[in-house]
């Protein structure tokens, strides 16, 4: 398939999946309940951490865990008792659970008390390339609270090799905005053409059967790669395809 050819395939795909009906199945659904800037972050940052698995088990744990914070996350965040903590003490998700629920909040709380929110980390060490830099940078100041080893692993690093898919996944949510109703796109301040697919078995298969993607491993430098690539078709939007590579894998198994 030529690029021209495989260009117009993949814009296809995009239409059709970035669609306002893509909502309903996604964890995206989850910051779009909320009309408050931070809320929209905080509870879109929470559901990403946490989407692995099943995507319904992942969307009925996000709403348990804003129906926990009694659907004002960033008002528990900052206002939080340690007696408001327990009610956290029996969520789990897969191997995130109440231990790194309790580091969650402190660092979130510490995040918009001492570093001007999630917005202001992320865009700190953005480049008009890249957000792999930011993200590893983000894992730091995340955790200079004091937190058990444990809940480390829940943040991506890129700059370990990771492909960080979940955090370049919340980037997508919360920078795009291409008014077409998925993407909330409320961050002005790191732009779209610095962002990266969200890497994952779905995509990576489709990319490889599209010779986006040559790399066998779903890491670091196969997102790079596939960066490379993505940004041949669009430079300045490369993340919309990942509509295309996810709906092609997981809705219509290609």
């Amino acid at each position: 398939m030529k690029q021209s050819e495989l260009k117009e395939f993949l814009d296809e795909k995009v239409a059709l999946y970035n669609h306002p009906n893509f909502i309903e199945s996604d964890p995206i659904q989850i910051p779009h309940q909320f009309s408050l800037k931070e809320d929209i972050e905080i509870s879109g940052f929470l559901a990403a951490t946490i989407a692995w698995g099943n995507r319904k088990m992942i969307i009925n744990n996000a709403t348990k865990l804003m129906h926990i914070m009694g659907n004002s996350p960033f008002d528990f965040v900052m206002e939080h008792s340690e007696e408001d903590l327990v009610r956290l003490e029996n969520f789990v998700h897969r191997t995130f659970n109440s231990i790194d629920a309790f580091t969650f909040i402190k660092a979130l709380q510490n995040i918009y008390t001492k570093h001007e929110g999630l917005e202001a980390v992320f865009s700190k060490n953005a480049t008009p390339d890249s957000m792999q830099k930011s993200i590893s940078e983000f894992k730091k100041v995340f955790f200079e609270i004091e937190h058990q080893p444990r809940s480390t692993k829940h943040i991506s690093d890129p700059l370990n090799n990771s492909a960080a898919k979940r955090l370049n996944m919340y980037l997508r949510w919360m920078v795009r905005n291409d008014n077409k109703g998925v993407d909330l796109g409320i961050w002005n301040t790191i732009p779209m053409c610095a962002l990266s697919c969200p890497l994952d078995v779905h995509s990576g298969n489709v990319a490889r059967k599209l010779n986006l993607l040559t790399r066998k491993q779903n890491d670091a430098k196969a997102l790079a790669e596939l960066d490379q690539n993505l940004r041949k078709l669009d430079p300045s939007d490369p993340v919309q395809y990942d509509f295309a590579l996810f709906g092609l894998g997981v809705f219509e198994g290609f």
